[in-house]
């Protein structure tokens, strides 16, 4: 592996709510190296976006981290980004890790041009000169195979879905930063267009050679994109591993249950089967293993006991049975 450029460790946070404490994120720990893609997935509600969110201290006022670290590795050394002042961390945000939303017409301002919104966005992190800004905004807008001189001078809302997607793209990258986070880039776009970002996005990976967290619920896009995948779930990482790894031989149930809930083009056809039950609360989850309602291989053990992400066979893997889980999938 390369460097790690971003080390998170035993992060912990609570949205505050009517019925109590929602507990979004409970001791999530990875490293990110330099130059990878790594995909998280998992269902709706499990804390990937919540994760994106806290990575760079923008969560919501109902949320409170309630203990772990982010470091941050960069030429000014290792900082804890969870304890930096906010100015700081505003400076460190678009310049050094960037966050793109899922919703990209809710990422502009529908009543100014889109070269306003890279004018906005340099001035905030010093750059005033316009000619520079302007001309850098045209190089990125390019990039992402945009005719830059007519998307300038255009509002959001004269723009499709899919070169929306593709300007926020280039927005995020104007500033060069280091890390980019991209929470459900493709989410609501036909599969044509999902399929042009996807390009696009290994494209600017090799041309501007940033780090890339891809945030999604979508495993064939996973599997295309990723290098290393982390399963989500109930607020915690159950499993890392190497992408085809992860794919071939799962060691969670629940990372083998998203994988047979997927239709597959090629290899023999497979009956689909569906995760049975519901994600946990998470104001009062179930004892011991989160996913032991649901599990087909629950026992007294996963009842009562949580089970730590331990490094076993190159994966990371939080399951008190892991073999039986590897066995099935070798033998499908």
């Amino acid at each position: 592996m390369s460097e790690v450029v971003l080390s998170v460790r035993n992060l912990r946070l609570e949205y505050q709510s009517r019925r109590g404490k929602v507990q979004a994120l409970r001791g999530v720990s990875f490293d990110l190296y330099a130059g990878e893609t790594l995909a998280l997935i998992g269902e709706s509600g499990c804390g990937k976006s919540t994760l994106g969110f806290a990575l760079i201290g923008l969560t919501p006022g109902t949320a409170r981290i309630t203990g772990g670290s982010v470091t941050l590795a960069d030429a000014g050394g290792r900082r804890d980004l969870l304890t930096l002042p906010e100015a700081e961390l505003r400076r460190l945000r678009w310049s050094e890790v960037a966050l793109m939303l899922q919703a990209a017409m809710g990422a502009f301002n529908p009543v100014i041009r889109i070269q306003d919104h890279f004018l906005d966005t340099a001035r905030a992190h010093g750059l005033t000169d316009r000619g520079e800004v302007l001309r850098r905004a045209h190089r990125m807008l390019t990039a992402v195979h945009l005719d830059a001189d007519r998307v300038l001078r255009a509002y959001p809302h004269e723009l499709s879905g899919g070169m929306r997607q593709r300007v926020l793209l280039a927005l995020g990258l104007l500033l060069r930063p280091r890390i980019v986070i991209l929470d459900e880039p493709t989410t609501a776009l036909d599969i044509l267009t999902q399929r042009t970002i996807i390009d696009l996005l290994r494209e600017l990976k090799r041309e501007f050679q940033f780090t890339l967290i891809f945030i999604s619920h979508d495993l064939s896009l996973a599997a295309e994109l990723a290098d290393r995948v982390a399963t989500m779930y109930a607020g915690q990482l159950v499993e890392i591993g190497e992408v085809h790894a992860i794919f071939e031989r799962p060691h969670h149930p629940y990372t083998r249950g998203l994988i047979r809930a997927v239709p597959t083009l090629r290899g023999e056809r497979e009956e689909l089967t569906s995760i049975p039950g519901s994600p946990p609360d998470l104001v009062n989850p179930p004892p011991g293993c989160k996913f032991h309602p649901r599990c087909p291989y629950a026992d007294g053990a996963c009842r009562s006991a949580e089970p730590a992400l331990s490094a076993v066979d190159g994966h990371l893997v939080a399951c008190h049975h892991w073999q039986r889980v590897l066995a099935d999938a070798e033998g499908r």
